[in-house]
């Protein structure tokens, strides 16, 4: 079959492995998934708005294309690198470099170019960690990131921290405190504790110097 398809033994190998084997290999939806396999690699307008998106970040800030590319990827993988999924730092950066920090969700699924579900996805995760909020604007919903953004976040990592510590200490009591798991986790519950609590009191200490940022 190679020979007189001209291709590689290899290649037809791995076409027959993954559709079927040699004792069930199926012509049909072995076309079909080569039809699928093509459309994913031909550019839509999906990857055409996600272009036009850095394009429009870039006159934003007032860096050429390429450089506009380079610093949201950047920020992206900086998001990433603290925690947060992909889709939702991608969402989050997004609301960032847009001018007002106000976007619709369709407005979010047309600048990256992914499906409305995926957008859906990544603005409930945020929105429950409180780093975007919800505005109702007529019959649509405006996902939107401020300052105070920050604030919130602290608080309520702070606070999930919290419920954290609390949990560890009960189930050090429950445990026996003088036992080693108990005594492991009553220092590791007052540890977190001690230290969601200084959290708390510092963002609201410096909770003013977010009043300012535009």
């Amino acid at each position: 079959m190679a020979r007189r398809l001209g291709r590689t033994t290899s290649t037809v190998s791995r076409e027959i492995g993954r559709n079927g084997g040699p004792a069930g290999y199926r012509a049909e939806l072995a076309h079909r998934a080569t039809e699928r396999r093509a459309r994913r690699r031909t550019p839509t307008a999906a990857s055409a708005a996600a272009a036009n998106a850095t394009a429009g970040a870039g006159a934003r800030t007032g860096l050429g294309e390429a450089e506009a590319r380079a610093a949201q990827d950047g920020t992206v993988e900086m998001a990433v690198g603290m925690g947060l999924p992909k889709m939702m730092a991608r969402v989050l950066i997004a609301l960032w470099l847009s001018a007002d920090g106000r976007l619709a969700a369709a407005e979010l699924t047309r600048e990256l170019g992914v499906s409305p579900a995926s957008v859906s996805a990544a603005v409930g995760y945020l929105t429950a960690q409180r780093l975007i909020r919800r505005e109702a604007q007529g019959r649509r919903d405006v996902y939107v990131v401020d300052a105070d953004a920050w604030y919130h976040s602290i608080v309520a990592g702070a606070e999930q921290t919290l419920h954290a510590a609390r949990v560890a200490k009960e189930s050090a009591e429950q445990l026996g405190p003088d036992t080693p798991v108990g005594v492991r986790l009553a220092k590791g519950g007052a540890f977190l504790e001690r230290t969601s609590l200084d959290a708390l009191e510092s963002a609201e200490r410096w909770r003013g110097l977010l009043a300012d940022v535009a």
